[in-house]
């Protein structure tokens, strides 16, 4: 089993969003950074996900997702009308993927970005480094533990 980060803006897709989903689960679309979009084709089934609402007040791990369905394409690149739209991706070559997740478990309160700088033993934690911005990042085990251990 692998551990992942991934990165929502609560304006466009909250914890609270994916809670009121149907079944509780989502198609994670619109990731854009090639680096990301490998990560999501890492994804296996069970794998599980750190929900993180970023460019929020406050920063913070809202809760924990798992992996229900690996990579697939992206639709949203098609479509003209998306804000995802890639002009570039095709049917044959859809170049954007996303996965569909679920929610299992909702951290009260949210765990927050100041918490998390607060623990040593996550210092090296990818998204506590200087200028990481991937909205999908693997999170190693011991970070994941740690985090969990916090609520």
């Amino acid at each position: 089993m692998n551990y992942w980060l991934m990165k929502s803006e609560p304006s466009v897709f909250s914890w609270k969003d994916l809670l009121a989903s149907p079944e509780q689960n989502t198609f994670w679309e619109g990731v854009r950074n090639y680096q990301a979009r490998n990560y999501l084709k890492a994804m296996k089934k069970g794998d599980l996900c750190l929900f993180y609402h970023s460019n929020a007040n406050p920063l913070a791990i809202a809760g924990i997702a798992v992996v229900e369905e690996e990579a697939s394409p992206d639709s949203t690149a098609l479509d003209s009308h998306s804000d995802y739209f890639d002009p570039k991706a095709t049917p044959e070559n859809p170049r954007w993927f996303g996965v569909r997740v679920k929610a299992q478990r909702e951290f009260s309160p949210p765990l927050l970005r100041s918490e998390l700088f607060a623990i040593p033993e996550l210092s090296d934690m990818l998204l506590l480094q200087k200028g990481s911005r991937l909205s999908v990042q693997p999170v190693k085990e011991e970070h994941y533990r740690i985090i969990l251990s916090l609520r």
